[in-house]
């Protein structure tokens, strides 16, 4: 099968940065003369790492030329809703991540209101605000229309249930924010933080495994979700991110360089090689092999055999090398117990702590419980002042939790 072609404009995605890699974003165009600033910003969004789609109104389309939207994105553009049902493409439930409406009108605006779905616009609006896909309007009109009772009762209905960027008040007009507010509003949206961006950190992520023979492997049940999801955290927060990633059922994150690994010793050789190079912050949540084969068969070990021993030496540990190649990077370790207490939890953590000169553990048991509703975790975040218990979270909001308690750590010191 032919390959398709990558689109040259396609060039330019995430040259500015990774905060929106992964990211489907709607950009919906209305009539107004403000719609020629849309490009600017459908080019910014892409520079960010987003995927954008355009849906452009028939008044914005005889400002401006479908085509030329093309040209901006790559995508094709939505100018009128066919059997393709191109409204539940991109605005059903999950379809995409954010829906902005640049520039809107005080018309556009009405009908997200009144929930009238008869243009191509006020259609996928419809169908988004139904699927809970956010939402952000970003209002230009003349003076008068704005201070209209009818559109401020509009706004006061929607302001709970969609993000609006106010509108700059000049010569008359409620002209449309810029785009690069724009920009700045979601990236902010999407977890950026001026304090982790430009930050470069080294993660590690997923189980490793341990070949006995060349089929036969030893391994253990992580699913390297909750540090591809704080991977995840840190690309939107702006963080050059290095993941160096085990053998996890989860997809990477977009954004994220990548450096697939299998084994314990191949991880180590990975996260030595990394650190050759400069890092703020060294993440290491993969749940790396503690024991390995002595001996691998170099052939498959016969399955007549009615018994087999294997021998299994210690792994190095990657943690208590981290400060000898860079004394001064900020570390995170996890740790691991199974079926413990709290008390005997948050000891092996401050032990981790004081031998790895870590600056901060995540501890957590994965026995019974943990393995009863495994999307869920209940986490202590260790110090050498302070002890966080998050209590049972998803795993998004765990990773959410820990990348804020990273920020606080980093902006102190």
């Amino acid at each position: 099968m032919k390959a398709r072609k990558k689109h040259p404009s396609l060039d330019i995605v995430s040259s500015y940065g990774t905060e929106l890699a992964g990211k489907k974003i709607v950009l919906c165009v209305a009539g107004s003369v403000a719609a020629y600033k849309s490009i600017e910003l459908a080019r910014l969004l892409m520079r960010h790492g987003a995927d954008v789609t355009c849906v452009v109104s028939d008044a914005a389309s005889k400002l401006i030329k479908p085509d030329y939207f093309k040209w901006a994105t790559g995508n094709e553009v939505i100018t009128k809703l066919t059997g393709k049902l191109e409204h539940i493409q991109v605005a059903d439930y999950g379809k995409s991540d954010l829906i902005i409406v640049y520039p809107a009108t005080a018309n556009t605006l009405g009908k997200l209101a009144a929930g009238i779905d008869d243009t191509p616009i006020a259609t996928i609006l419809t169908v988004g605000f139904g699927s809970k896909i956010p939402i952000l309007i970003a209002l230009a009109m003349h003076q008068s229309m704005y201070e209209n009772v009818a559109v401020k009762k509009n706004i006061r209905f929607l302001k709970d249930k969609v993000d609006f960027i106010s509108p700059q008040m000049i010569e008359g007009k409620a002209k449309a924010a810029e785009p690069e507010d724009v920009l700045q509003h979601v990236l902010r949206k999407f977890g950026f933080s001026s304090i982790l961006h430009n930050k470069k950190i080294l993660m590690t992520a997923g189980p490793t495994i341990e070949y006995i023979d060349p089929v036969r492997v030893i391994t253990n049940q992580s699913s390297g979700k909750t540090g591809v999801l704080l991977a995840s955290e840190l690309v939107s927060a702006g963080a050059k991110v290095t993941l160096v990633y085990g053998s996890g059922k989860e997809e990477p994150p977009k954004g994220a360089k990548v450096i697939r690994v299998d084994t314990a010793k191949a991880m180590f050789d990975a996260v030595r090689n990394e650190l050759k190079k400069k890092f703020d912050v060294v993440i290491l949540a993969a749940a790396v092999s503690d024991y390995v084969p002595e001996r691998i068969e170099k052939s498959k070990i016969k399955s007549t055999k009615k018994q087999v021993i294997i021998k299994l030496k210690q792994a190095p540990k990657i943690i208590a090398q981290i400060k000898k190649w860079q004394k001064n990077v900020f570390l995170v370790g996890f740790k691991a117990e199974a079926n413990v207490s709290k008390q005997n939890l948050l000891r092996e953590a401050r032990k981790k702590l004081g031998e790895s000169n870590a600056d901060l553990i995540v501890a957590n048991d994965v026995g019974f419980l943990y393995r009863k509703n495994p999307e869920n975790n209940n986490v202590l975040l260790v110090d050498s002042k302070n002890v966080i218990q998050t209590g049972w979270k998803k795993k998004n909001q765990i990773a959410k939790i820990i990348r804020t308690e990273i920020e606080k750590r980093l902006k102190n010191t």
